[in-house]
């Protein structure tokens, strides 16, 4: 958050923040990339003064590392985060999808709604990671545990970016996400809920080998 009420020009700190980090979360600034503080600036309409602020704030939250008079390098996926991530995401989300089988058609009409967009995004070639997210979330958020869904939360960044980093070196492979997610739901929408957890486990492990493969 930019609530440092020294910043100057804050509504151009706040865009520059907002631009780079959802270049950095959707794959646009790839891993290993130097930015140039003066492109960012051109491309913006602002001076460097924001755009250096802006940086500073994505460089605490690990996704750049700064190098003065050089720009900032977008720091790449980590074999060793992606790990990580799994870990918690196998220990939280194929028990979110079990106790989601109870929450009825809402729910299914949501996970609908969620893959019609990845669908979409077959057409336009950009979108998936966060559509990805959607369908993902709405799974925990299906339990009713607010606790859960905030331990969840807490792995946007990183989920969006390895989401990204995947599809951005293997595109074909969307089609085969969605396709597991739609058996997912339809085993919510069964009501099978062991079903929906085995599927949700073979689902996060065969990305992340696919993601292993691509940082």
């Amino acid at each position: 958050m930019l609530d440092s009420p020294s910043t100057p020009d804050r509504p151009a700190a706040q865009r520059a923040y907002a631009h780079i980090k959802e270049r950095l979360l959707d794959g646009r600034f790839a891993g290993g990339t130097l930015l140039s503080e003066n492109d960012l600036a051109q491309r913006l309409g602002v001076s460097r003064t924001p755009i250096r602020h802006a940086c500073a704030l994505l460089q605490a939250e690990g996704l750049l590392e700064l190098y003065p008079k050089r720009g900032a390098l977008v720091v790449p996926v980590l074999p060793s985060e992606a790990d990580d991530v799994l870990e918690v995401r196998l220990l939280l989300e194929p028990h979110c999808a079990r106790r989601a089988t109870a929450a009825g058609a809402p729910l299914v009409a949501t996970l609908r709604e969620a893959i019609a967009v990845q669908e979409r995004t077959l057409v336009s070639g950009t979108g998936f990671p966060e559509a990805d997210r959607r369908f993902h979330r709405a799974l925990v958020a299906a339990t009713g545990n607010a606790l859960l869904l905030r331990q969840y939360d807490l792995l946007r960044d990183r989920h969006q970016r390895i989401a990204a980093t995947t599809v951005a070196r293997d595109p074909a492979r969307v089609e085969r996400f969605i396709a597991e997610h739609r058996d997912i739901a339809a085993a919510v929408e069964r009501g099978e809920a062991e079903a929906a957890a085995e599927l949700m486990r073979a689902h996060l492990r065969a990305a992340h080998e696919l993601a292993r493969r691509r940082i």
